[in-house]
C-alpha cells in the first residue's frame, strides 16, 4: 500500500471521554470511506495510542498532490457534513490538522506502528536545505534498525487552514503548529520505540531541524482509494 502521491494530510487529536467508541465506528464505517472516495485521495490510516496523555488519535491521508486537500470536491464535503459527522465532530479535542508536501520517502510497504515527529526548521533557508538533503536524510533514517518506512513532509498551512462547516462543528482550538513532520513506520512497536532516539539524533544532527515532538501510534485501520472503487 504505502503512501501514494506527493502529499499527505496529517491530523492529531483527542476525543471526549465516553465518545471514543462512537468515533471509531463513525471513522471506520463512514468517514474514511467518504474521504477515500474523493478524487485525489489515495490512502488513509487511522492511528491510535490508547495510553497517551495527549493526541490519542491520529489520521494520515495521502493525496496525489497538496492541492487535493483544498480541491472543490474536498471542500464540498467539509462544508456539507453528514448527520453522523455533525454528531461526532463536537467530541473532538486538541485538534491539529496540517497538509504537507511530501519531499522525500524511503522504504516500501506499511508498518504496523507509526511515529509522527514534528519539527521546526532551523537556520536560514531551512526549507531549501531540507529539499536538497531530504532524500539523503530519509535514507539514513531508514537504515536505523527497527524502521521500515520514512516520509518527510513540509507543512503547507495555507492549504489546510481554510475554515469550513466541519471546522465550526469542532471546539475552538489553538494547537501549536510546526514546519516539518517525519512519519516513521516500523514493523514492530518495540523496534520502533528503540529506533526513535537514533532517528531524532540523526534528524536534529542534520542542522536543518530542531525541537522534535514525537507521538507513537499503532495503525488501527487502513483504507485505499482502490478499496473504494472495488466496493462499488
Amino acid at each position: 500500500m504505502g503512501l501514494k502521491g506527493s502529499a499527505f494530510l496529517a491530523m492529531w487529536h483527542d476525543i471526549e471521554e465516553g465518545a471514543e467508541s462512537e468515533y471509531i465506528e463513525w471513522h471506520t464505517r463512514e468517514h474514511m470511506p467518504e474521504r477515500l472516495s474523493i478524487p485525489g485521495f489515495t490512502t488513509g490510516k487511522r492511528l491510535q495510542a490508547p495510553g497517551a496523555s495527549r493526541y490519542v488519535f491520529g489520521t494520515v491521508y495521502a493525496g496525489e498532490n497538496v492541492e487535493t486537500f483544498r480541491s472543490p470536491a474536498y471542500l464540498e464535503r467539509l462544508n456539507s457534513p453528514t448527520p453522523w459527522t455533525a454528531s461526532v465532530a463536537p467530541s473532538f479535542r486538541n485538534f491539529l490538522r496540517v497538509a504537507c508536501e511530501r519531499i522525500a520517502s524511503a522504504g516500501n510497504g506499511d508498518g504496523g506502528s507509526m511515529a509522527t515527529i514534528r519539527f521546526d526548521l532551523a537556520g536560514d533557508d531551512g526549507e531549501g536545505k531540507l529539499k536538497a538533503g531530504g532524500q539523503a536524510l530519509a535514507e539514513s533514517l531508514l537504515a536505523v534498525r527497527g524502521v521500515s518506512c520514512v516520509h518527510i513532509g513540509i507543512s503547507r498551512n495555507e492549504v489546510s487552514s481554510v475554515r469550513t462547516r466541519e471546522t465550526e462543528l469542532r471546539q475552538q482550538m489553538s494547537e501549536s503548529g510546526f514546519d516539518v513532520v517525519i512519519l516513521i513506520e516500523g514493523s514492530s512497536s518495540p523496534g520502533l520505540h528503540s529506533a526513535l532516539p537514533e532517528v531524532e539524533r540523526l534528524a536534529v544532527g542534520s542542522g536543518i531541524l530542531s525541537g522534535p515532538v514525537t507521538n507513537i501510534y499503532e495503525t488501527a485501520f487502513s483504507l485505499t482509494a482502490e478499496d473504494m472503487r472495488e466496493a462499488q
